[in-house]
């Protein structure tokens, strides 16, 4: 699996001739969106920095979009959503918090989650592999706040996102001296395959935004 990201909590992941769309921008964002076929969008909250699913279709195919809780199978992949809250953009909105397992791995993806509450899910997931977590603040985890709550879920590798932009411009610094993690180099991708994990425990990876 091939883990890309496009800036605020848009991530291409890709494995094999299959596309997930985390949070794409949309058009109507004033942040800059990319432009790219997925065969699936997964879409936290209804808002226009992370429901930019017309960004995805190419020579007339259109994603499969998953916009809220439920179960999905789809190519081999088996999605589950879980309603949680969010103040992003100035009011309260749901936020979708994804499970996501394929080859073997389980990615949790907690979009623009405003409150450090995700029991329900967490107890519906059999361990996380990857862990996607929002540290800018504004309507999304502070930093230091994300942090502690990304470790206490125990995952393998965690991924800071949402940050920049009109989020906490220290955010990412705040974020990497709290997990001691300073040091850590950006990466421009992450390739990942199951065997890759054995060995990690709550390690942060920063993935440079190709936008």
């Amino acid at each position: 699996m091939i883990i890309t990201y496009q800036g605020v909590e848009s991530f291409k992941a890709q494995f094999g001739d299959t596309v997930l769309a985390f949070n794409p921008i949309s058009k109507d964002s004033k942040f800059k969106n990319s432009r790219f076929f997925a065969d699936v969008a997964l879409i936290t909250a209804n808002h226009p920095d992370f429901n930019g699913a017309e960004n995805l279709s190419y020579s007339g195919k259109e994603p499969f979009v998953i916009s809220g809780p439920g179960e999905y199978e789809i190519k081999g992949v088996f999605i589950k959503g879980f309603a949680t809250k969010s103040n992003y953009g100035g009011k309260e909105r749901i936020n979708t918090v994804y499970s996501v397992a394929l080859e073997g791995m389980n990615l949790f993806f907690l979009g623009a989650l405003g409150e450090p509450d995700v029991k329900e899910a967490k107890e519906a997931v059999d361990g996380i592999d990857v862990l996607f977590v929002p540290i800018g603040g504004n309507g999304v985890l502070e930093p230091s706040a994300a942090y502690k709550f990304a470790v206490s879920l125990e995952p393998k590798i965690i991924i800071p996102m949402h940050y920049g932009g009109d989020s906490d411009k220290n955010a990412l610094k705040v974020f990497l001296k709290e997990a001691g993690a300073e040091e850590t180099k950006h990466l421009d991708k992450l390739t990942l395959k199951k065997k890759d994990l054995e060995s990690k425990e709550g390690e942060v990876v920063v993935i440079v935004a190709s936008v």
